[in-house]
């Protein structure tokens, strides 16, 4: 009992330590991430040579998303500098395809335009997404894409300052963090423990270097990237079955030499992601086992760690005093970093850290969910097309 008692206080002090270095080196590195908000990039640094030309074509990917597609549309059109549109109808069985095309029958203000493509046949060895986006990708001709997702809001000027970034900093491709729209506690409780679990397990002030191979970053709802640095890097076409593909993307750029960035911008890209806790946990069936590539064991031992990491602290509060010590260190770093997270992403109050063994435990249920639900069926089900493990698998590639 005594080897146990002293086991227990090692580790106690080692998550603490952990949860000590992570949160500080955060807070150290997080200021110094560009920021799309700062007034530089709202202002032009050169003069336009043609204001009504596009030198930007934004891809928009849709499979039943007649909820938010207009919107979306809407929010785009609306941009401050010339844009083309092209947004892809997957297959829809509802109103989403009918939606598109009546919005690109108005009439558009200059330097804009809105092209729709309607597929309704998917071909063998293509996920549903990358297949829309490769397609899109093949029908344009101008230096700049942006692929994003069809439930994203856009500020008027979000375009324009990521644009003017990326000429300023010399960017191949970047990546602009979601603002989530949060409508209920249940969401507030997922996005406090996700906001942890980010920080675990991505430093995106890493990304700019070019010899932090194992630092990328992909964002499905903003990837920005030079035409010819996605022609470069072999499109979408050599990702064709990935499910993680804003990641793979994302992956490709750094390991193939190009420039990357992650900027950040409060409320300049929002998307309400799911309703309620439980519609955030289910929403993450398809992506947390690709996470692990597929692999079992490593899924296993990732929910192992961070049960460890996230439940340990809360534990700790009613062990004896050298192990609780531990805790109140690793719950007063915890606290930290949702306080900074709170004040400068989310607006969610300190209190949500007090929920966390709650959604700690939905989170270790997504994770163990989303690998037993594929490996029962041999399969991922997504937006109601089936694609085998077996596929999967033989095109999944690395992430870092």
């Amino acid at each position: 009992m005594h080897v146990l008692y002293i086991l227990a206080i090692i580790l106690s002090w080692l998550i603490a330590l952990t949860w000590t270095r992570v949160t500080l080196t955060a807070l150290y590195h997080l200021p110094h991430i560009p920021n799309l908000l700062d007034p530089r990039y709202n202002t032009p640094s050169e003069p336009v040579p043609d204001p009504t030309t596009p030198n930007i074509t934004v891809i928009v990917p849709a499979r039943n998303e007649a909820a938010s597609i207009e919107t979306t549309l809407r929010s785009l059109l609306a941009q401050t500098i010339p844009i083309d549109i092209v947004a892809i109808d997957d297959r829809s069985t509802d109103a989403t395809g009918a939606i598109m095309d009546r919005l690109a029958a108005e009439p558009l203000l200059p330097g804009k335009s809105l092209t729709i493509l309607h597929v309704d046949h998917l071909p063998d060895g293509w996920m549903g997404k990358t297949h829309a986006m490769a397609l899109a990708a093949r029908q344009t001709a101008t230096p700049w894409l942006l692929f994003t997702d069809a439930d994203i809001l856009f500020r008027p000027d979000t375009l324009e300052r990521a644009l003017r970034f990326a000429h300023e900093s010399n960017a191949d491709h970047v990546a602009l963090a979601l603002t989530l729209i949060l409508q209920s506690p249940g969401e507030r409780l997922m996005t406090t423990v996700f906001g942890c679990f980010t920080l675990l397990s991505f430093r995106p002030w890493k990304t700019p270097d070019p010899a932090a191979k194992h630092d990328s970053v992909g964002v499905g709802g903003f990837n920005l990237i030079r035409a010819s640095v996605y022609r470069a890097i072999g499109g979408f076409e050599a990702l064709r079955m990935e499910v993680l593909e804003d990641l793979r993307l994302g992956f490709e750029v750094k390991h193939q030499g190009f420039r990357q960035q992650v900027v950040f911008g409060r409320d300049l890209i929002r998307v309400h992601w799911a309703s309620g806790a439980l519609g955030m946990t289910h929403n993450l069936t398809k992506n947390f086992f690709a996470m692990f590539r597929f692999r079992p064991a490593a899924l296993i031992a990732g929910v192992i760690v961070l049960a460890l990491l996230f439940f340990t602290p809360f534990a700790g509060l009613f062990a004896p005093w050298p192990i609780r010590s531990a805790s109140l260190v690793a719950l007063a770093m915890i606290a930290l970093a949702h306080s900074y997270s709170s004040r400068h992403f989310t607006g969610i109050s300190i209190l949500y850290v007090l929920t966390m063994p709650l959604g700690t435990a939905l989170l270790l249920y997504a994770l163990l969910r989303s690998m037993i639900l594929t490996l029962v069926r041999q399969g991922v089900v997504w937006r109601g097309t089936f694609y085998p493990l077996r596929e999967l698998r033989r095109h999944t590639g690395p992430l870092r």
